[in-house]
């Protein structure tokens, strides 16, 4: 009976894509640097800090965020629109897959693991604040929770409420403060945040 774990099988495929001529080792790696280390969440946190800078930029990201994002050189290469939600003091809004995992890898890199689990995608339409609780993230009742599910077709990003005191900081000392799991709807930023 071949092996279920994930690490396996996909060195096995990667074994079976080299061996067929389809791609390199070392291709395969440049790929996964890509999405580790260089994109990661840093292009959403880029993102993010222009919108907070910019109020053009925000409406035009709010408006249509796939357009927007593609200003900085962003795309999906499948194609997919990219909504953006905007966290406000009344409205909290956080991102699943009920399906599978479907992610706006262009700018914010690799999914969590979390994010693909069974519980996470199940939970989160379910019983969203229990699973906000989960993550420290404590609202108060009269906050609005909006779940957004993600598939094939519409990928979704937060755009997080900016937090108080930042009204002096740059756009790249903003970007720095901006983490994964708030444009993802399961944080929120705050001062000395880390990615």
């Amino acid at each position: 009976m071949a092996s279920e774990d994930p690490a396996v099988l996909t060195k096995a495929l990667e074994s079976l894509l080299v061996e067929k001529g389809l791609i390199t080792s070392t291709r395969i790696d440049e790929i996964v640097k890509n999405y580790e280390e260089d994109i990661g969440p840093m292009r959403g946190a880029q993102v993010v800090a222009r919108a907070w800078s910019d109020p053009a930029y925000k409406e035009r990201l709010l408006a249509d965020g796939r357009a927007a994002i593609a200003e900085f050189g962003f795309t999906d290469p499948h194609g997919a629109e990219l909504v953006v939600t905007e966290n406000t003091d009344e409205v909290h809004n956080m991102v699943v897959c009920t399906l599978c995992s479907c992610y706006p890898w262009s700018v914010l890199g690799l999914p969590p693991t979390w994010y693909k689990s069974f519980a996470y995608r199940s939970r989160a339409v379910s019983e969203p604040r229990t699973v906000l609780k989960e993550f420290d993230l404590d609202l108060p009742e009269s906050t609005e929770v909006r779940v957004w599910d993600s598939n094939s077709d519409i990928r979704y990003m937060v755009l997080p409420k900016r937090p108080a005191g930042t009204e002096a900081m740059s756009e790249d000392a903003l970007a720095e403060i901006v983490t994964r799991d708030s444009m993802i709807g399961v944080g929120e930023v705050a001062l000395g945040s880390d990615r």
